[in-house]
């Protein structure tokens, strides 16, 4: 019997005649009207991305595929894209050459060289989101737009409790922006846990998938509830109602990052702390 040879990400790549590499990104999002290129006039975290690697590329245009779109304001600290490109560089060219020509406020933190058939956005498992707010009577004069701010006394404990109403597979068409363009408006919530670390609160969320502004929707419901202008059932009152109109406002953007996304074992991809970096410090926030 022959043994099966198994081709590595770099022989399959090769055949293919290009090499696929996948990058972990993190960025500040207050400049730039989201992920996705736009206009040429409208700032992009694809764009100026895409821009700092053809430059690593030798002039080559490169194209980037990322695992989730964020919206304009939005911050990631674990974003993962990929790119195709017939230009051999090392891993470490890439990640040094990329931010040596990157705006201050977009990083790449890593760099790995994949299997043609990995891809950014449909290999990804599951996406973790957390909103980080500041529950202080006083505006922040620092941080103001990487945290969002909430002036009302919070009570974490109904927040919690009309969390787990949340947890599991429902249809969340009542949390889901009216420009979505998702085919379903069922997803999977694997957790969403609340977390206190003096003047911050952090909403810690994991899921299959998620629909347009549902993390942001989610947020201005449990604000609304913690600070005592609903009751705890509200919740799921507005899951059940499966209509947006009964959720209430869309909270900011400023405080929302994507911060990780989970992939197969088989990549291998990449592990570093939970993000936002200001959090990596707090113990019941450094993993989960």
């Amino acid at each position: 019997m022959t043994e099966e040879i198994v081709p590595t990400a770099a022989a399959e790549v090769a055949a293919a005649g290009f090499c696929r590499v996948a990058l972990g990104l993190e960025y500040r999002g207050a400049r730039y009207h989201g992920f996705q290129r736009q206009n040429p006039r409208v700032p992009s975290i694809q764009a100026a991305l895409e821009s700092a690697l053809s430059k690593v590329a030798g002039g080559v245009p490169l194209s980037v595929v990322c695992a989730g779109r964020t919206d304009a304001l939005v911050h990631a600290s674990g974003q993962v894209v990929h790119f195709d490109t017939p230009i051999e560089r090392t891993m470490h060219a890439w990640t040094m050459g990329a931010n040596m020509n990157l705006p201050a406020d977009i990083s790449v933190t890593w760099a790995r060289e994949m299997p043609a058939h990995f891809h950014a956005r449909f290999s990804a498992k599951a996406r973790r989101y957390r909103y980080v707010i500041y529950n202080d009577p006083i505006r922040p004069a620092h941080m103001a737009q990487e945290v969002t701010w909430n002036h009302r006394p919070l009570d974490i404990e109904r927040m919690r409790q009309a969390a787990r109403a949340l947890v599991g597979c429902h249809d969340f068409s009542a949390f889901r922006a009216s420009q979505c363009q998702a085919r379903s408006p069922i997803k999977t919530i694997h957790h969403l846990q609340l977390i206190q670390h003096g003047h911050l609160i952090v909403l810690d969320i994991r899921a299959n998938a998620f629909l347009h502004h549902m993390v942001r929707n989610i947020a201005g419901v449990l604000m609304t509830i913690g600070a005592g202008e609903r009751p705890v059932e509200w919740g799921q009152e507005v899951l059940e109602s499966r209509q947006r109109r009964k959720g209430g406002v869309t909270a900011h953007p400023y405080g929302l990052y994507l911060v990780q996304v989970d992939y197969p074992e088989e990549f291998e991809l990449p592990q570093r702390y939970l993000g936002p970096h200001f959090l990596s410090g707090l113990p019941d926030c450094r993993q989960g």
